[in-house]
This record gives C-alpha cells, structure tokens and sequence, in this order.
C-alpha cells in the first residue's frame, strides 16, 4: 500500500491478455520481463493495464468518485458502515482506516504502471507516432492520479500558494521493493509536473480515438485540455482556466469544441447517463459491462440505490443543508428525475443499474463549460456577460424555465454564488462536492450527525496511510494524525 507500489509490467496486462495455446509455456499473462513491449500487442496491453488500474474499485472506478460527494454536505449516511466510507462521511478517518489506505494504493499501481509504460515503450515494435501517444496517455493517466491524491491527503493549492506538503512525485518505473524513501513534494511541486504531463499529452495525443466507444474510455487531445481547466481552477490561475477553456468552448453559442472530438452538451441529461453512456459530453469515464463489473460493494449504484440494486449508504440531505432543497433547483429541472424515494428516504437515481454497468464520469464538457464560467468572473471581477450565457447553456439544458441575466446579480460574488449552486446540481453523484469545498478554502459544513469541519482543522484532509509510513517514513504524516 506504500507509495511505491510494484506492479509488474505484466500483472497490469493480465485482463488484455491474448489466448494462445494451453501448451504455450508462456502465456501472455506471465510473460517474461523482457518480453513485455517486444510486440505492438504486447505493448498495447501494458497501455490498457494504465486503465484497468485507474478505474479500480477505491480509485475511479466508484469509491474515490463516492469519497469526494460524501464529504460534502448533500448525503447523509444510513447504514453507517464502515467499509462504505463512514468515517470518511464523518471526518473520522485515520492511518489505518481502508479508504485512506486503498485510495493511496491504486492511485500509486496506476501511477507505477504510467512510470513502466513511458521508460519501456521505446522497446516496442511500433511507429514513433504511436510511442508518443502512448506516452501521452501515459503521462494523463498519471496526471490524473497525482490530483486524486492532492484532493484528498494534501492541503488545497489555495492554501499557501501550494508551499505545503504534498505526495511523493514518483516518476520512475519500481519493480522491486527498493527506492522505498522519497520525501512529500509541495503542492505547488506536483501540480507542477501535472501540468507538465498535460501539456506533453495535448502535443502528442491524437484528435479523434475513431470511435465514440474510445473517445469516452480513452484519452484523447481534448481530454489533457479539458483536465488542464480543472488544475488551473484548483491553482486559481484564472486567466490560464480561460485559455484552455477557449480551446473547447467557441466565443457564442452553440458551444461546441470546434477541433478534435466535437464535444458539446447533450439536449437531455438522462442521456448522458444511459447507455451506451457515450455521448459527445462524456469527454471521460470508466467503463463497465456485465463481463466487468465494478465488484461487491463498489458500484455507484450500490451506494446511492436501494434494494435490489444498491445497499443504500447514503441518501440525499433534504434539510436546508442539501442542495436538493436548494430554492434554485426547481421542479421543472430535468435533473430532478435523479431525485426518487424508497421508504421515508430520498435517493439518488443518477446511477440505476443493475448490475453496475453505468460508466463512472471523470470529466463532462459540461465542467468545462462551468469552469470557464467561474474563471472569467474572478478574472474580470465582475457580472461578466460570456460567464453568464455559459451558465445559462447549463442550467437552460436542464430547465427552460429559467433564465440568468446580468441585473439578477448585484456584483461578481452574487454570480459566482449562482455558479456554485449550479455546480452542486450539475454534478452531484460524480465527486467533485469535496474539490470545490477544498478549493476555495471553505469549511465542510454540518451534515446529520457529522460537525462542521474548517479548513484549518487537520481532518479537513486525510492522513497519510500508516503503510505508506512504516515503508517510507520520509514521508511526514499530516499534523493532528
């Protein structure tokens, strides 16, 4: 579970494996080392082993999604069950509890296998295009991972300018159990190489993947640019969350990115959550089918869905915490069909399958279009008019009803204000409650049972695993643990 977890260039292949012959002495799932990028195959599993490890059950594969609603204010815990996060519901985690423990573990296999593919791709058969891609998937996947772990174990970047410890940046393939000691890197070191991954990845990935299937599951140009404006939000680099944004977003509407994938927005939201879960606004998720499922206790749905689909962990908070109270999100929302009641409770329907095959969303062109709307606010300061046509283009998908304009907002906190609820409503169920708290340095406020949480207080993040310390006691634990 230490931050340098091997996994061999190999195991990560295993789910791709080809079928050869029982007699074959070696088969593709137990290969030997030097044998793991010596054909374009080959290589192309050690690749697909980058995903299977990302969409893992406590990484993007459910729990982390889970974790980063959960600490928000909008559920509330009903079973309190410690192996479905209650203690991160609660803000009681510790070293030893398994979410804090497991998080860091598959982030960091997914971050190793990143490493193995990017120091041995060059020994594939295969054109110098396709290495580079390859490495551009690479170094998004990983990417991707180090912000999971920043959201969760480090202080926000807005907290200290990034000067405070982050995670140990591990950026060279392990195969052994040596090279265990490495320092925290600062917040400010990480987001550093993030955007250094990024901005190598939008060079060398291609436009299109060629099919709508691996546009959503796989990474593509517009899927380093689009995670590029939810880094420089955390970064408050506003102008910079503009930039990129631009890329996608055309100056007027219809807003539709006009190169690479055409993302845009999708007429009706329940489409982008039924299959085949697909649509030009899925820039990326985590896939899954009958044949792969996401396992006991870790699909959506098994948090947010009663019986017989889900265990019903969590339910929607109906006090006037909840954003489902929220005087804003109207009966004519579309997005209120999520909304259903099983018993006396109120439940989320985002995720309905059963079995859990609905995809998990790590991005929509919608986050795009909504940070950029935030980033041209606190840029100019002002009720900006561009920031609220893009509001509109969001909530107006969902509810015609309404429509935003200039004199509704006093000044730029009183949009900005309006933004954040939007956000809440737009992607609640998909983890991003816990980002937008963290980042803009406000307190998690009262739910049910569980307190107020300020941001000065040390369970405002999560400690560092104990296994992480007993491997690599270079590593500091975070005050108060």
């Amino acid at each position: 579970m230490k931050s340098k977890i091997i996994i061999g260039v190999l195991a990560a292949g295993i789910f791709f494996s080809c079928n050869k012959s029982k007699l074959d002495p070696n088969p593709q799932s137990d290969l030997p080392d030097r044998e793991a990028f010596s054909t374009a195959a080959r290589a192309a599993q050690q690749v697909n082993g980058m995903y299977v490890l990302l969409k893992s059950s406590f990484f993007f594969g459910s729990r982390f999604i889970v974790y980063g609603d959960v600490r928000g204010e909008d559920f509330l815990n009903r079973t309190t069950n410690g192996v479905t996060g209650l203690q991160t519901w609660n803000f009681s985690a510790t070293p030893a509890t398994n979410e804090v423990q497991y998080v860091w573990r598959d982030a960091y296999a997914c971050i190793n296998q990143c490493n193995i593919v990017l120091a041995r791709v060059d020994e594939a058969p295969v054109t110098d295009a396709l290495k580079n891609q390859y490495k551009g998937e690479a170094r998004t996947l990983r990417a991707l991972s180090y912000w999971g772990l920043l959201t969760l174990y480090a202080k926000p970047f807005a907290d200290g300018n990034g000067a405070n410890p982050g995670v140990p940046l591990r950026l060279t393939a392990e195969y052994s159990t040596g090279n265990n000691s490495m320092t925290r890197s600062t917040v400010a070191q990480v987001y550093a190489q993030i955007l250094a991954d990024l901005n190598f990845a939008e060079t060398n990935l291609p436009l299109n993947n060629g099919s709508a299937e691996l546009n959503t599951t796989h990474v593509h140009r517009n899927t380093a640019i689009a995670l590029k404006t939810r880094m420089l939000l955390a970064m408050q680099r506003w102008a910079d969350v503009i930039t990129e944004a631009d890329k996608l977003v055309p100056a007027a509407a219809p807003f539709q990115a006009s190169t690479g994938v055409a993302h845009r927005l999708e007429a009706n939201v329940s489409s982008v959550f039924a299959s085949p879960y697909t649509t030009l606004e899925s820039i990326f998720s985590m896939p899954f089918t009958t044949l792969d499922l996401p396992g006991t206790q870790n699909g959506l749905a098994n948090y947010y869905m009663p019986g017989p689909v889900g265990a019903l962990d969590y339910t929607l908070n109906t006090t006037a915490a909840g954003i489902v109270s929220n005087a804003s999100w109207k009966a004519t929302d579309a997005r209120k069909a999520f909304v259903g009641t099983s018993g006396t409770s109120t439940v989320w329907r985002k995720f309905p399958s059963n079995p859990h095959t609905d995809y998990a969303p790590v991005i929509r062109y919608a986050e795009v279009l909504l940070n950029l709307t935030e980033a041209r606010v606190r840029q100019t300061n002002s009720v900006d008019t561009r920031a609220i046509d893009l509001l509109n283009a969001v909530h107006r998908r969902s509810d015609n009803t309404t429509t935003y304009v200039a004199g509704d907002f006093a000044d730029a906190p009183a949009l900005l204000a309006q933004i954040a609820i939007e956000r809440r409503i737009e992607f609640l169920g998909e983890g991003l409650r816990n980002f937008d708290i963290m980042r803009t340095l406000q307190p998690f406020p009262a739910k049910g049972t569980a307190p107020v949480v300020p941001s000065g207080a040390s369970v405002y993040i999560w400690p560092i695993p104990q296994s992480e310390l007993f491997s690599n006691p270079a590593a500091a634990q975070n005050p108060g643990y």
